[in-house]
């Protein structure tokens, strides 16, 4: 088991030294599970192959999937990616928070070939959560932190399930409460024309804002984590587009008509639905049903990020 302790952004002795032990952890080429305004991460030095084989190993992660770089601030990111004028004013507009830029790559050592998945580009992103931050800027680096599940499984969005999924690989365990977002970050390449790779929590019309129209993802979606056809995948079935369960299917409702205990949102609000979405199909398949029936999701704004996620945990996407 890692060392644990509440790290809820607190100020204070100990919440200052279970940072600097976590920080160490990882100068040693250990893991540590870090909260994110997203999901946890299981998190590594990004310049370490050994210690990014750790995370590859527990999560049986497949190598060809890149990982992203977490950094503190902007300054951190334009050392190891090359930023042009459409990155910046991403970066100015949405970070810290849940975005990731792939970007050509600057510094090939400071996140290193395995990391990269090979590639000559990098995923880099600025997590908002006062955690991770506080991580990052004591270890002075990127960091590596994939979602802290077992590689196709659900991503954890509290402590416990983070710790359950890939606890006994880290060396260190920080918990910064129940995650805000819920949802693994937007990833947008921009190597040509902007692409969205991943939809996630910042929307395609925030981004389509700031940088134009967004091309289909197929010519880039290789640089980015979270692609594969069955992802985010409970070991119950999952049956979309449900409009009520059948006899032995855990039920995961939407709006004020929906019933039982897994409403993504009584009200609709499609925010709460994405924070609830994989703690929600974690607790039902613990339940051991038949199947998880899925009420649909509208696919406005961030709906499209959650209908994704649905997709590839019922093996819908390629």
């Amino acid at each position: 088991r890692p060392d644990t302790g509440r790290g809820d952004g607190e100020r204070g002795p100990e919440g200052d030294a279970r940072i600097a032990q976590a920080a160490a952890a990882l100068r040693a080429g250990g893991l540590v599970l870090m909260p994110t305004e997203t999901v946890y991460g299981l998190a590594a030095d990004a310049a370490n192959a050994r210690a990014v084989a750790k995370v590859y190993e527990a999560k049986g992660r497949p190598s060809f999937n890149p990982l992203i770089a977490h950094v503190a601030d902007l300054a951190t990111a334009r050392r190891i990616a090359r930023f042009d004028a459409r990155a910046l004013a991403l970066a100015e507009r949405f970070w810290p928070g849940p975005l990731t830029l792939v970007l050509p790559a600057a510094d090939t050592e400071a996140v290193c070939d395995l990391a990269r998945a090979g590639l000559d580009t990098v995923a880099v992103r600025a997590p908002a959560h006062p955690v991770a931050h506080a991580l990052l800027e004591a270890f002075g680096g990127p960091l590596v932190a994939p979602s802290a599940n077992r590689s196709g499984r659900p991503s954890p969005t509290t402590f416990e399930d983070a710790v359950e999924e890939t606890g006994q690989a880290a060396a260190a365990a920080l918990d910064g409460g129940p995650c805000r977002v819920g949802l693994e970050s937007t990833v947008v390449a921009l190597l040509d024309a902007p692409r969205l790779l991943r939809p996630g929590a910042v929307t395609r019309a925030e981004i389509e804002a700031v940088v134009g129209p967004l091309s289909e993802a197929e010519a880039d979606a290789k640089r980015s984590p979270g692609r594969l056809a069955r992802h985010y995948a409970p070991n119950a079935p999952v049956r979309l587009e449900a409009a009520a369960p059948r006899p032995g299917e855990a039920w995961l409702s939407f709006g004020p008509e929906g019933q039982g205990p897994w409403n993504l949102s009584p009200t609709g609000d499609l925010a709460e639905a994405a924070a609830n979405l994989f703690a929600y199909l974690r607790a039902a398949d613990r339940t051991g049903p038949a199947a998880i029936a899925v009420a649909p999701i509208p696919e406005t704004g961030l709906g499209e990020a959650i209908n994704d996620r649905l997709r590839r945990a019922a093996g819908f996407v390629g």
